[in-house]
C-alpha cells in the first residue's frame, strides 16, 4: 500500500473512532488503568528515556558541551546539504516549544498537581533530553531530498527508512496524528490561549456586558464574543502571511523572535526571583516535598502522587516535546553531513525550555504565593468536600479567586513586579502574543511536512488554508476541549517515535561512536 492510500486509510480510522466512540478512547493513554497503576504514557516516555540514557551512556552529560559549540557555528560549513544552519534550526524547534508551555503549560500543571508536578516536568526534561538526541540524530541520518532541494526528515522518514517498508504503516500513523496535532497542540492551544489572555485583559477594562466583549450563544452551550472572533481572525492572517513563504522565511522569523521574546520573559521572570530570593529555597523544599508526598486529599483515581507525577510529565512533554518526534523534523533540515552533529545541537532544546524557562515560571508562581489560588490549594484546605464543591462553583476559596492556564501566571507577574511597576501582567499578555504566534508558524511546518510525506507536494495547500481555519477556531473554542484533543493527539503520535527509538538504539550507538572517535576541526572560510 502507497503512502497516500495508506493516508487516506489512516483518517478514515481516525474519524471513525472519534465518531464512534469520542475522542475519550485516544485519551485513555493518559488515564489510570487501574487503582494506582501508572498510565501508559508515563511508562512509555520515562521507560524508554530511561532505556536510552542509559544505553546511550548520558549522552545529555557528555555531549553538552559539543552541542553548545555547533550551535554557535563553530562547524557550519554553507556547502552543507540542508536548509537552515544549526542555530536557526535550533530556534525553530525552540519556537514551536518556548511558548504557551512554559507559561500556560506550567501553571495548569500546577492549578491540577500542585508545585510537585514541577519536579516531575524536570524528570521529564533531563531523560527527555537523550530522546531529543536520539530522534533528531536518527533523523538527520535517514532524511531525504526531494526533486527541488529541500529537505525531507522526521520520524515517519526514519521509520520507513531506518526500519524498512514493512514498517511503513507505522510512519504513516505517526504522520497522520502529526497533522491533527499540529490543528490541535501546534495552533488552536495557541489562539485559544492569546484569546483568552487578551479577553481577559479588555474585559477588566470595558467590563463584560460592552458589545465588543459580551459573549453571543451560538449553539448550545457554546458562546462567542466578537472581540474573541476579532482576535482569532487577527491570529489567523498574521499566521497566514509567514507560513506561505516556507521553511526558510519560517526560519529568518524564528532566528529572531524566538530569542527576542524568551529574552523579555526571562528577564522579568529573573527579577522576581531575585526579590522574592528569601522565598526560593522553601519554594524549591515545596516542589521535592509535594513531588514525592503530595497530600492524600488530592488523590483522586491513582493516588497523589501518580496524579501529580502525570500532570507534570504531560505539561514536561508539551513543554519540551521530547519523544514526541515533532522537534525532530525542524531539525532535519539543518546544513550538516553529520546526523550526530545536530543530534548534540537538538539536547539543548529542554535545558532550554523546561530546565530553565519553565523553572523560572514555576518559582514565579510559588514564591510569589499565586499557587494559592489553584485547584489544587482548594483541595488540600478544604475541611471537607462540601467546602471544596462551594468553592470550585463560585470560583473562589477564601478570599482568593481560582485561577488556570495563562491567568495564573498573569497574576503571579503582577504580584512579582508590583514593587516596580503597576502591569507586571502585561508582560505575560506579550510573550503569550509571540510566544503563540512562533509556536502556531513553526508547527504549521511540522504538520506540512507530514502532509507531503503521506500526499505528496499537491497537499501543502490545502493544508495550510485548513490550518490557518483552526488557528481561527482556537480564538473562539472552550480550553477544556481544546486541551483534550491536544493531549489525545499529541500522546498517540507519540509512540511510533518511541518504539523507533528503542529498535534503532543499536544503530544509534555505533553512529555515536564513530562521530566521537575522530577529530572535528572548526570549518573555516
Amino acid at each position: 500500500m502507497n503512502r497516500k492510500t495508506a493516508g487516506i486509510v489512516s483518517f478514515g480510522i481516525i474519524i471513525f473512532i472519534m465518531y464512534a466512540f469520542g475522542i475519550s478512547t485516544f485519551e485513555a493513554i493518559w488515564s489510570f488503568p487501574s487503582q494506582r497503576a501508572v498510565p501508559l504514557m508515563v511508562l512509555a516516555l520515562v521507560g524508554t528515556g530511561i532505556y536510552a540514557t542509559l544505553q546511550l551512556g548520558f549522552p545529555q552529560i557528555k555531549y553538552l558541551k559539543h552541542g553548545i559549540e555547533v550551535t554557535r557555528g563553530v562547524y557550519d560549513n554553507p556547502d552543507d546539504e540542508g536548509d537552515l544552519n544549526h542555530f536557526r534550526a535550533l530556534t525553530t524547534a525552540l519556537s514551536a516549544t518556548v511558548g504557551i508551555g512554559n507559561i500556560a503549560g506550567v501553571a495548569t500543571a500546577i492549578y491540577y498537581g500542585g508545585p510537585g508536578a514541577l519536579f516531575w516536568m524536570w524528570v521529564t526534561a533531563f531523560f527527555g533530553t537523550t530522546l531529543k538526541y536520539a530522534e533528531c540524530s536518527l533523523s538527520l541520518e535517514y532524511r531525504e531530498m526531494d526533486a527541488i532541494g529541500n529537505t525531507a526528515g522526521g520520524p515517519m522518514y526514519t521509520i520507513e527508512n531506518g526500519l524498512g517498508k514493512k514498517w511503513r504503516w507505522m510512519a504513516v500513523a505517526f504522520a497522520s496524528f502529526a497533522i491533527i496535532c499540529s490543528f490541535a497542540t501546534g495552533n488552536a492551544i495557541q489562539s485559544f490561549t492569546v484569546s483568552d489572555q487578551l479577553y481577559s485583559e479588555v474585559s477588566s477594562v470595558v467590563g463584560k456586558e460592552h458589545f465588543l466583549t459580551m459573549k453571543h450563544e451560538i449553539w448550545s452551550d457554546f458562546n462567542v464574543s466578537i472581540f474573541q472572533a476579532l482576535i482569532g481572525l487577527l491570529m489567523s492572517a498574521v499566521v497566514a502571511m509567514v507560513i506561505i513563504g516556507g521553511i526558510t522565511r519560517i526560519g529568518s522569523f524564528t532566528g529572531f523572535l524566538a530569542p527576542f521574546m524568551a529574552l523579555i520573559y526571562v528577564f522579568s521572570a529573573a527579577l522576581i526571583i531575585i526579590v522574592n530570593i528569601d522565598k526560593i529555597a522553601d519554594s524549591f523544599s515545596l516542589i521535592i516535598s509535594m513531588a514525592f508526598n503530595p497530600p492524600a486529599t488530592i488523590a483522586g483515581t491513582g493516588g497523589g502522587i501518580l496524579m501529580t507525577m502525570l500532570w507534570g510529565i504531560k505539561r514536561g512533554l508539551y513543554s519540551n516535546e521530547a519523544g514526541q518526534g515533532s522537534a525532530a523534523i525542524a531539525h532535519s533540515t539543518a546544513k550538516t553531513k553529520y546526523s550526530i552533529r545536530e543530534g548534540a545541537v537538538a539536547m539543548l532544546g529542554p535545558y532550554i525550555d523546561t530546565l530553565i524557562i519553565c523553572t523560572m515560571t514555576g518559582l514565579v508562581i510559588i514564591s510569589t504565593g499565586a499557587w494559592k489560588h489553584t485547584e489544587f490549594f482548594v483541595k488540600i484546605t478544604a475541611t471537607s468536600i462540601e467546602q471544596a464543591d462551594e468553592a470550585f462553583k463560585n470560583g473562589v476559596f477564601q478570599g482568593r479567586e481560582l485561577l488556570n492556564s495563562s491567568l495564573l501566571t498573569s497574576y503571579a507577574f503582577k504580584q512579582g513586579l508590583g514593587f516596580l511597576i503597576g502591569f507586571g501582567d502585561k508582560i505575560v499578555t506579550l510573550s503569550v502574543l509571540l510566544f503563540a504566534l512562533s509556536t502556531a508558524i513553526a508547527w504549521s511546518f511540522y504538520g506540512n511536512r507530514a502532509a507531503v510525506y503521506l500526499f505528496g507536494e499537491k497537499a501543502i495547500t490545502p493544508y495550510l488554508w485548513v490550518y490557518v481555519l483552526f488557528v481561527f477556531i482556537g480564538g473562539v473554542a472552550e480550553l477544556e476541549a481544546i486541551w483534550a484533543f491536544g493531549d489525545a493527539a499529541l500522546g498517540i503520535m507519540t509512540f511510533p517515535n518511541l518504539i523507533s527509538i528503542v529498535l534503532l538504539t543499536g544503530a544509534l550507538k555505533t553512529m555515536t561512536k564513530d562521530y566521537f572517535a575522530v577529530e572535528h576541526v572548526p570549518y573555516k572560510k
